[in-house]
Parts: structure tokens; sequence; C-alpha cells
């Protein structure tokens, strides 16, 4: 199993990962089009964990900051298969989004999990992130 930077290529899986462990429901043209978009700036980043040549996770961070807070990396996704849990995956993927943010020179990393992710929140918590808050969220679509 390694771990390396996302291609392109990748997005099939990624999209597969979002849809079937996450319960995103996007489509996968969109997905690929978003993921060229994110590979082009250097403010985002997004490792994928490879096993025998097939996708089973992934972790995409980018910038934080904010006029209040010293610049941080939030985690927008990160996502393993359940065939690939408790194997260190995770922990992997973890690790390379904070080896990025450390050399970018980010204070911290930061991420938002849904209330009812509470394996998730376990996970997080035993890889030293701790729970600062709880969020009401908010959007609006046009």
């Amino acid at each position: 199993m390694t771990i390396r930077e996302c291609k392109a290529s990748d997005a099939e899986p990624i999209f597969f990962l979002n849809r079937d462990e996450l319960g995103y429901d996007f489509y996968l043209e969109g997905t690929k089009e978003n993921i060229e978009k994110i590979l082009q700036r250097d403010t985002d980043k997004i490792f994928v964990a490879e096993d025998e040549g097939k996708i089973v996770g992934y972790v995409h961070a980018n910038n934080y900051e904010l006029l209040f807070s010293a610049p941080m990396k939030n985690i927008m996704s990160i996502a393993v298969s359940p065939k690939h849990r408790g194997k260190g995956i995770g922990r992997k993927l973890l690790a390379a989004i904070e080896d990025w943010a450390k050399k970018t020179g980010a204070h911290g990393i930061r991420l938002v999990s849904s209330s009812s992710r509470t394996d998730a929140h376990r996970f997080y918590q035993s890889c030293g992130y701790e729970k600062t808050k709880e969020q009401f969220n908010l959007k609006k679509l046009f």
C-alpha cells in the first residue's frame, strides 16, 4: 500500500468512495472536473492510498485563512474503503496531509465532521485531533 499525490485519472475511484462511503450524490463528470481544477492549485492537496493498483482511500485539504487566526489547512474530505479500514491507511493519509501542511508553513489542521460520524470522531481523536466546538452549518444554493 502506498500513499501518493492524486492524478486526474484517480477521479472515478474517488467518485465511488464519495458516493458509497461518504454518501455524497455528485455525478462522475463533476468529480472529474473538480479534481482537474483542484490539481491546478497550490492551495490544495489530494493524496490517495493505492493498494495493488486500486485506490482505497484519499484525503483532500486546502488553505484555511481567516482574519483572526494563524493560517491553517482544512481537511475537506477523507475516506477509506470499509474493506481496508483498520490497516492504518487513514493514519497514513492524515500523516501525508499533515506533512504537506507543515511544509507550507501552516500552524495546524482543522476539519469538520458530521455529528453522526461517531466512529470518525474517535479515529480523529486517536490521531491527536481535539474537539473544539459544535457547529450549526447552513448553506444557500443558487
